[in-house]
Parts: structure tokens; sequence; C-alpha cells
């Protein structure tokens, strides 16, 4: 076993397959990074092109972490979209339109020729934030992932929240508004990703620019700038009113989101993750976001709960996946606990 000063074997590798990109990094006993390596996913070709890629990447990532593939005890893979996690499957993920109906833990296990446990990858980021991240001393929390759509993870005393079907915590589909909901990417009507994505936010404030809001947004558009989240929430820190109004309304209606799931779950903690945060804690329109969340909250959850669950940003941002993958599979293969100091004299199973 190759020796690395500062960090403890075994050694894991975290996959995070995402539709844009394969990100890979090696982590070691305690959930600290020894490296980590970005390849396009490459999602519009076929399936075996994106192996390919991901094979390379795995053995680059092996490769600047200083190891060999034998110091690699196990592969902890994190794949979005619908999927049956008993079976290995990807079933049909959205953004991965030619890995449809593909078993993809054996066809990773295979190239790798490494034990290889899958797990959806709004889970994982949650496993990792509860392992190494903001959750770390927490008993239980709840994440929502704010990107493209709406991820969802739940772990509770180290047990992801997986359901029946490998469908648990997919709460960014939960149903906000019954009668004349907006529609989100997949056609559903009425859902917190309807509200709450990136896609979303750009989509409602170019609906009300074309109905003539004022906005200083109007001038990058014409100028060429693409619309998105960033520009939003830069708009909003510099005093633009549509932009904080749009900002706003996506933390109230996140908030009625989170008030369900604490009087579902009544976890520890809520995080927010994901790459649209607005800067999080270290940009006042992030702040601004979190303590609307929180009023929300505040006014409408059983108030002995709105007073005990901490709600903050999540802080391993991009790597929450990969790092999440590599304690999932940890836990999974070697059956070391993930869960903070506040669980050590209690006994859950996993």
């Amino acid at each position: 076993m190759t020796q690395r000063p500062g960090f403890h074997a075994p050694f894991f590798m975290g996959v995070d397959v995402g539709g844009t990109t394969i990100k890979i990094g090696i982590v070691d006993d305690r959930g600290q990074s020894l490296s980590r390596v970005v390849v396009p996913t490459e999602a519009q070709k076929p399936v075996d092109v994106g192996m390919a890629n991901l094979e390379r990447c795995a053995h680059e990532s092996v490769e600047h972490a200083g190891l060999t593939m034998d110091d690699i005890h196990s592969v902890g893979l994190a794949t979005p979209g619908t999927m049956d996690i008993t079976a290995g499957m990807l079933l049909t993920p959205g953004n991965l339109p030619t890995w449809h109906h593909f078993p993809i833990r054996q066809a990773v296990a295979d190239r790798l020729k490494k034990p290889t446990v899958l797990q959806n990858d709004a889970n994982a980021a949650a496993f990792g934030e509860f392992w190494v991240g903001t959750a770390h001393d927490a008993a239980s929390a709840v994440m929502w992932t704010l990107g493209t759509g709406v991820g969802c993870g739940i772990v509770i005393h180290d047990v992801i929240i997986e359901g029946q079907h490998s469908h648990g915590g997919e709460s960014g589909h939960n149903i906000v508004q019954m009668d004349g909901g907006r529609r989100n990417v997949d056609g559903r009507y009425g859902s917190l990703e309807a509200y709450c994505s990136a896609t979303a936010l750009v989509k409602r404030c170019q609906e009300a620019l074309d109905a003539g809001s004022p906005s200083s947004l109007k001038a990058q558009i014409e100028a060429g700038q693409p619309l998105n989240p960033k520009m939003i929430g830069a708009a909003a820190e510099a005093g633009d009113e549509l932009s904080d109004q749009l900002i706003m309304e996506t933390a109230r209606v996140l908030g009625v989101a989170t008030v369900t799931m604490m009087h579902t779950i009544d976890p520890s903690m809520i995080l927010i993750g994901g790459a649209m945060t607005f800067g999080r804690n270290d940009n006042p329109v992030g702040r601004k976001f979190l303590q609307r969340i929180k009023d929300e909250v505040k006014a409408r959850a059983f108030p002995f709960l709105s007073e005990r669950t901490s709600i903050d940003f999540a802080k391993l941002g991009g790597d929450a996946g990969y790092i999440g993958a590599a304690g999932c599979v940890r836990l999974k293969l070697t059956g070391k606990s993930a869960s903070g100091p506040s669980m050590q004299n209690h006994s859950y199973p996993c």
C-alpha cells in the first residue's frame, strides 16, 4: 500500500457523473481529497464514449493522487436521473439520453476492476455534507441542490433514504402549487423544481422582462450576454429590483418546501447547495436568500422545529458529489460510520 503523509488509508474513488462533465476524485478514510479530475461526459454520443471518458478520468485521478489502482479500495458512483439502485441500472436519465437502461454499476466495475456502489447524485452530495461538510456533527440532514433542476438528499443516522423503488428523497418534484402551477422541464405542473431551479429562475425572469418589467438586465441581454442565475444575482447585488424580487420569491417557495421536509423528516439540519446559491454566506445576496428561507420557515413551521432546526448553506460545493460517493462506498463495503460525535452513543442500522 502506497503511503501518503497526512492521508489515511484505505483510499476510495468517488465518481460524479453529470450531463456535461464527469468528476472523479480520490478520497481517504477521513474524507480528505487527494485529487480531483474533470472530463467531458459527451452525453449526446454513444454511452461507450462516455464510459471511455470515465475510465480515462479515473486513471488520471489515481495518478494525480500519487497512488496506483492497487491502492484503491473501491468505487462510489453517483449519477443523475431515474435509476434502480439495487440492480445498478440507469433507467431514463434526462441529461444522459444515450445512457438509458444501462447497467452502469457493472460497466464501471468491469472497466476499473473494483467493487462499485451506485447512488443517486443528490443523495451522494447530501452524504458528503453529512460526512465531512456542514452537517458533519448533525444526526440527520436534508440537502436541497439547486441547479438545472432541484435535487434533494436525506440522510438519517448514516442511512440514505433511497426508498422502495430507488426514488426516495426526490423532493424537488414535490407539488407546491396544485392548480395553475408552472411547468418544469419534465412536463409536470406545480412542482418545486418549476419554481426554484436555475432553469425556472431564468424563465421567470425572461417572462417578466418580456412583460415590460424594468431591469438593468435588459442592456446586458441586448449586448449579447446570455441570461443566467449568476447574472441575475449580480444584478440583485447592484440594486436591480426585479432580480431581487425573483430571488426572494425563489427563497419563499423553497422555504415552504423546507417546512414540508421539517414536518415530514424532522432533521437536525437543512442544507442549501448546488450551483445556484448566490455566493452563499460570502455574498449579501446569498445571505439575504438564506434569511428569506429562514423567515418563511419561522412563519410556517411548528415553533419548536423552527427554533431548533439549523438551516445553512452546504460547504463542499461541486466536490460534494464525488466525496459523498466515496463516503457511500466506504459505508457500504467497510461499515465505517460517517456520523459525527453526536451519534457515537447510538446504534442504528446502516
